[in-house]
């Protein structure tokens, strides 16, 4: 995304609280105003003192007096101001940051399944609150500044024309050297933002994974995979920082030329009587100084926004990303749902240049069990995400009760599943919140019952507070094993119409999967199922077992039917219990 394009969309979300920053603007224009009479002042109080007749105590008394109520005064414009560019700031950033949120939530998975978390955590997080500190600062001295710069000019020009001809030829100087460096800052700074966000995806990735890390011995390695990335990080955070710090030292260079030229010229006028004098000279360089600050507070402002400008760039980035498609505006609401789910002539890819499903067929009967096995890569979960609307089909369609999932809304849609996976979450909160994450007003009999259903009330009722155990982020203070029981108990209390396990049983231990499949056959009574499984022997009683290869349905029937094929099937239930036999 190019730097034109980015402060247009920056524009566009301040546009909405313009009104606050024509205030910020108008309290802006008005403490420069007073800041810029104060020397007027100083200069008044310097000739009452220093000129021909005798000091005039009353005038000087007066002018003081003048000169604390302007400081009184500015103080308030910039404390109003600062309140101002606060809210303004603070509103944009929020504003961005729940935009960037929700649109998160609206991508298709493809998005999510194709980026480093870490890297999505950092642009939503990190780069926003980069770009926070660069708009605020931008609000805060930019403003100031440029009004600064005009008013200025205004002073000087009513004091002195040839002076400020010389005060005006030099400075532009400055304002060069500025941008000569700046455009070289964003590129470094955008590096910068990037391999943050890279940073934070191998952090993520490895704390998140430390057991099998440890496990495997890949101490090192992640260690080298850190230190390869943290020094290109280090090397673009070092360029960026070096060029954006000569900024200063170079416009504060040329603004010292400025100030010594008017120092100069302006005692030479008023030693050889060119119309200046003392205290019109003092005001002058007064000016000249508050002429050339603002160069230098804009300069160091421009190296900061080049840094909020290529982290607000990764994010809109993020917002332009193209949205899951939304539901169609006539959309089906499923109500009533028996259970009915037809695949026909379905292909799907997650690469276009590689086929994964192709052609599959299946009628699925309301209230009937369907087993999904086969070989790793085979398209087992894959089906499931079709099921689910995760994906949408390349070709062909699928169908519940009739109707084309592609024109049913998503919510009622997935609703109508139940859905429990080998890999399970759980948000940071108590475990009866976890529980009724799909039921949230569900009542604490309701839960209790749900949870004896799945057999995890009892080791809920070992914890600390029972129910309202707050468990830490994806329930890192439980086993794998209770992690799953208490999705299986999710499910177990809003019990849809349709049911999907996909290695359910997978983390718990045999004599509590057979109490488990015991609860599952009880739950699937009268639902439509679709169980994923690696291990034969908890398909056994499903009404239809597909075996698929290559994306392909390549025999299907019962356990006893497709034993009798002797075919791929018998070749996989043998492989499990060659031992057995």
């Amino acid at each position: 995304m190019n730097n034109k394009r980015t402060y247009k969309l920056i524009l566009h979300h301040i546009k909405k609280y313009m009104p606050l920053v024509i205030f910020s603007l108008i309290f802006a224009a008005a403490s420069v105003a007073l800041t810029l009479y104060a020397p007027i002042l100083t200069g008044r109080a310097i000739d009452y003192i220093i000129g021909p007749s005798d000091v005039d105590f009353d005038a000087i008394r007066e002018v003081i007096i003048q000169l604390g109520v302007v400081i009184l005064l500015t103080a308030v414009f910039q404390w109003f101001m600062n309140i101002l560019n606060n809210n303004i700031t603070y509103r944009v950033v929020n504003d961005i940051r729940t935009k960037a949120f929700d649109h998160l939530e609206n991508l298709p998975l493809k998005y999510i399944d194709s980026k480093q978390y870490g890297d999505v955590v950092s642009r939503i997080v990190a780069d926003i609150d980069q770009f926070s500190d660069g708009l605020l600062m931008g609000f805060s001295q930019l403003f100031t500044g440029v009004v600064t710069i005009i008013g200025t000019l205004g002073f000087m020009l009513s004091i002195s024309v040839r002076i400020t001809a010389a005060v005006v030829v030099i400075t532009p100087v400055s304002l060069f050297v500025a941008a000569f460096i700046a455009k070289r800052t964003y590129n470094m700074f955008l590096l910068q933002s990037e391999k943050r966000g890279e940073l934070t995806g191998l952090v993520e990735e490895m704390v998140g994974n430390e057991k099998v890390v440890q496990a495997f011995g890949y101490e090192d390695d992640a260690c080298e995979r850190f230190t390869e990335i943290n020094e290109k990080l280090q090397d673009a955070s070092l360029k960026a920082t070096f060029y954006s710090s000569i900024t200063n030292p170079s416009t504060r260079f040329v603004n010292s030329l400025v100030y010594a030229a008017v120092g100069i010229i302006g005692a030479f006028l008023a030693i050889m009587g060119g119309g200046l004098t003392i205290g019109q000279l003092s005001c002058f360089l007064s000016y000249a100084n508050q002429y050339t600050k603002p160069f230098n507070e804009i300069s160091g402002v421009v190296t900061e926004l080049q840094n909020a400008v290529a982290c607000a760039a990764r994010v809109f980035e993020l917002l332009e990303e193209e949205a899951e498609i939304p539901d169609d505006t006539d959309a089906v609401v499923l109500k009533n749902v028996s259970g009915q789910v037809t695949l026909k002539n379905v292909y799907f890819s997650y690469v276009p240049d590689k086929e994964l499903i192709t052609d599959l067929n299946l009628n699925v009967e309301p209230g009937r069990r369907i087993a999904i096995v086969g070989p790793t890569g085979c398209g087992k979960s894959t089906v499931i995400n079709l099921l689910m609307r995760f994906y949408d089909v390349d070709s062909g369609s699928i169908k519940v009760d009739g109707n084309d999932i592609r024109h049913i809304t998503r919510k009622s849609l997935r609703e109508n599943y139940g859905m429990v996976l080998q890999e399970t979450w759980l948000k940071a909160g108590t475990v009866k919140e976890n529980i009724a994450y799909g039921r949230p007003d569900a009542t604490d009999e309701e839960i209790i019952n749900a949870a004896k259903l799945a057999h995890s009330h009892s080791f809920i009722k070992r914890l600390p507070q029972g129910y309202d155990t707050v468990l830490a982020e994806d329930g890192g203070n439980l086993s794998q094993g209770q992690k799953q029981l208490l999705c299986i108990t999710r499910v177990m209390l809003s019990l849809p119409p349709m049911l999907i396990l996909d290695e359910a049983t997978s983390s718990i231990d045999t004599r509590t999967e057979i109490k488990i499949q015991s609860a599952f056959a009880k739950m699937m009574e009268g639902r439509t199922s679709f169980i994923v499984a690696h291990r034969l022997s908890t398909i056994k009683e499903a009404d239809t077992i597909l075996v698929m290869k290559d994306g392909n349905i390549i025999e299907q029937g019962n356990h006893m039917e497709l034993l009798a094929k002797k075919g791929f099937y018998e070749k996989l239930y043998n492989s499990q219990f060659a031992k057995n036999n």
